[in-house]
């Protein structure tokens, strides 16, 4: 088999795939802009025979979605800059500052990434009903602001910064916080993105900790919003669909956006380190 053939085979097994993979999001599109009813008929349709937006004014009008979409925007946000923040410093600490213990503190976070998530969230959700967060915006925050992964990611990859550099610094007569900000932080850049788009994918699609912390309905987030409107419109799927699409489409625009810096933050992180 020559080389021409085995890459038009490989091609087209990948380009299989991507339609493959793409085809349930185009079809959800679709049957987000069907007239109600249209998706229930067999065979169901591939595109809407009378394109429409009723669907969409229903979910904003109507179900109230805006104010949903406002909320998980927000917290998003917030854990996102919030988390990028924390994590950097935590994660250049840990690679290039000299403290008391700091490997057997380490060891201890990544022993933390066994335990499933669900095992904390009573005594989390207790500590915060302690602390008066319990039904706010801040207590729906508090679990993606820090974390073990992204502490790990950044740990990897400063860890490639070299000495000399910050040492230099350092007899230029910087401070370490100067050092951090004007020195660290360009040099993450790559991996600054990729753990912006971790942080803000799981705030955004974040589902058990807003139902469990957030019992009023004004402060739910789009997942669990979502998820109550399907309950009362479980055969409107046209509906549904454009809640759907209105879920998915800001961190399809954020991961589009930003793909080239994502994609460069993992491959540089994955040999340097």
């Amino acid at each position: 088999m020559n080389r021409t053939l085995a890459a038009a085979i490989v091609n087209g097994l990948l380009l299989a795939l991507a339609v493959l993979s793409l085809f349930p999001l185009v079809w959800m599109l679709s049957v987000s802009f069907m007239q109600p009813g249209e998706a229930s008929h067999f065979p169901p349709p591939l595109l809407p025979a009378d394109p429409t937006l009723h669907n969409y004014r229903e979910l904003f009008v109507r179900a109230g979605m805006g104010r949903y979409f406002a909320n998980s925007l927000m917290v998003s946000i917030a854990v996102m800059l919030v988390s990028v923040l924390l994590n950097t410093m935590a994660g250049y600490a840990f690679a290039k500052l000299q403290f008391a213990g700091r490997e057997k503190v380490f060891r201890s976070l990544l022993a933390v990434m066994v335990i499933p998530g669900q095992v904390a969230m009573m005594p989390l959700f207790l500590l915060l009903k302690q602390m008066g967060l319990v039904n706010t915006y801040a207590g729906a925050m508090v679990p993606g602001l820090a974390g073990v992964f992204g502490i790990f990611l950044v740990r990897q990859y400063a860890r490639s910064i070299p000495d000399e550099l910050l040492d230099a610094a350092r007899i230029d007569g910087a401070g370490e916080w100067r050092i951090y900000w004007q020195v660290v932080l360009p040099v993450l850049k790559p991996i600054l993105v990729t753990l912006a788009i971790f942080s803000f994918l799981g705030a955004w699609n974040d589902f058990m900790w807003p139902l469990i912390v957030l019992s009023d309905q004004s402060l739910q987030t789009l997942p669990v919003a979502l998820a109550s409107l399907s309950r009362e419109h479980v055969q409107d799927n046209e509906l549904m669909m454009a809640g759907s699409v209105v879920t998915v489409l800001p961190v399809l625009l954020l991961f589009l956006s930003l793909q080239r810096y994502y994609m460069q933050g993992l491959l540089v992180g994955s040999v340097k380190g």
